[in-house]
């Protein structure tokens, strides 16, 4: 069968649906308080955090081993590359490797490249990138005699410094989640790191996994310090913080919190269809923030989050950074054929074997149009007329500022502080069949 075949034209579905009126939607703005660091001050920032770590361990001159990853994080390259600059200025030697698990497709060339597309270069950061998927087993879990591994090329360093954000995690509720101690034992682990984590995750919880091979980590590897980054809820950079080893579980909880009052959510609990113009691995390790969709249905022994209830997601194509991971489209209900024309199988079926979640990337329903889509979101249902439903349309997960709403929730949002109306509602454009209004984080 062809590819192409599996995208349904937008006749056969227009026939299926019948006389589907579809609602205007206007313009909304969430209204948020933010303070966020001042790009002129991000190399200053940086340098505090590595310099507020116990450097005193370090041999004069000794390699350290600076750890980034493979997320969307906003300022990481100067990040990085501040982290470099003032592990140098201290007398050390740094290098920079990959701790991202299995992305790029599990290969060093691979996991290379993926930091290049984040604009993390030897030429942009100032030092080598040591890209290798080698791990060493550096011990074994006293109850369940599982095997802790990590990057050959970090464990050979005569120190480690982890740079990554802290935030809720998609999979799971814990006291520490996606952050520094999650790459210390999934990324640093590389593929068969992750695997392992995952594997063991069906009887053992991340939840619990994490803190104690993070805590063996820690006490066999020379690790440093992190560099943990809270993002506020535009995604700029909020906090820039070095945490030492003695302390690094309690303040990556803390940090966690005050990321969970950060984060951007939807602005209603209750929604008939949400268009989601873009899903990637930049934007959430499932694609689409399962925090911010309430949809969980991939996680193991983990319970989706209470809101939002949404009836029916709609995805529109993928990110250019995810590279053809698609992981996670099997939370959409209907997807665009732009999804399946950017989808790399064999990166999306990498990362579901070691997540172990084969079923996130089941392909839902494909359709050749974004009325299309929209038709079979909103006949798929229940009864709502034009005027009554409750549609939004997002650039992603991680853009919430900005959205396009159907005069229902318009209407909600005039009675509400933490909302604008930034345009009212007006009959929604095709060409094609296709939107002809721009994402709403460029409109």
């Amino acid at each position: 069968m062809e590819r192409d075949s599996l995208s349904v034209p937008e006749t056969v579905v227009r026939d299926a649906t019948g006389d589907q009126a579809l609602p205007e939607m206007g313009v909304l703005e969430q209204v948020w308080e933010t303070d966020p660091i001042d790009p002129a001050d991000l190399d200053a920032a940086t340098r505090e955090a590595v310099e507020s770590l116990d450097w005193s361990g370090v041999p004069d001159g000794g390699e350290v081993a600076v750890g980034a990853g493979s997320r969307g994080i906003a300022n990481l390259s100067t990040i990085v590359a501040g982290v470099v600059a003032a592990v140098r200025d201290l007398g050390y030697e740094p290098f920079v490797f990959p701790a991202m698990g299995s992305h790029g497709g599990a290969t060093g060339e691979g996991q290379r490249a993926k930091l290049a597309a984040l604009g993390v270069t030897e030429s942009s950061v100032g030092c080598e990138i040591r890209s290798s998927m080698d791990v060493v087993e550096i011990g074994r879990t006293d109850e369940r005699d599982v095997a802790v591994v990590a990057d050959a090329n970090a464990a050979g360093a005569d120190a480690i410094l982890p740079v990554n954000r802290v935030k809720p995690h998609t999979d799971f509720d814990g006291r520490v989640e996606s952050g520094l101690s999650k790459m210390l034992v999934i990324g640093m682990g590389k593929q068969r790191g992750a695997k392992i984590a995952h594997d063991w995750a069906v009887d053992w919880s991340l939840r619990e996994m994490i803190p104690e091979i993070t805590e063996r980590l820690l006490a066999e590897l020379p690790v440093v310090g992190g560099v943990a980054i809270v993002e506020d809820q535009h995604d700029d950079t909020g906090i820039i913080e070095g945490i030492r080893p003695e302390g690094f579980l309690d303040r990556e909880a803390e940090l966690l919190e005050t990321a969970y009052e950060l984060m951007p959510t939807l602005p209603f609990d209750e929604l008939d269809a949400v268009v989601i113009d873009r899903m990637g691995k930049d934007v959430s390790g499932q694609g689409m923030d399962t925090n911010v969709i309430g949809r969980r249905p991939f996680a193991i022994n983990e319970p989706a989050p209470e809101t939002p209830d949404i009836k029916r997601i709609f995805t529109r194509g993928l990110t250019e950074t995810t590279h053809g991971n698609a992981m996670g489209m099997g939370s959409a209900d209907v997807v665009h054929e732009d999804v399946l024309t950017g989808l790399e199988p064999d990166k999306t079926l990498i990362n579901a074997i070691t997540a172990s979640t084969v079923r996130g990337v089941r392909l839902p329903p494909v359709v050749e149009t974004d009325r299309a889509g929209l038709l079979v979101a909103l006949s798929t249902g229940g009864v709502v007329s034009p005027e009554d439903a409750r549609v939004l349309r997002v650039t992603d997960t991680m853009r919430l500022d900005r959205m396009y709403a159907s005069p229902a929730l318009l209407a909600e949002a005039r009675e509400r502080d933490d909302l604008r109306v930034a345009a009212e509602a007006t009959p929604i454009e095709f060409e094609d069949g296709q939107f002809v209004a721009p994402t709403p984080h460029e409109s």
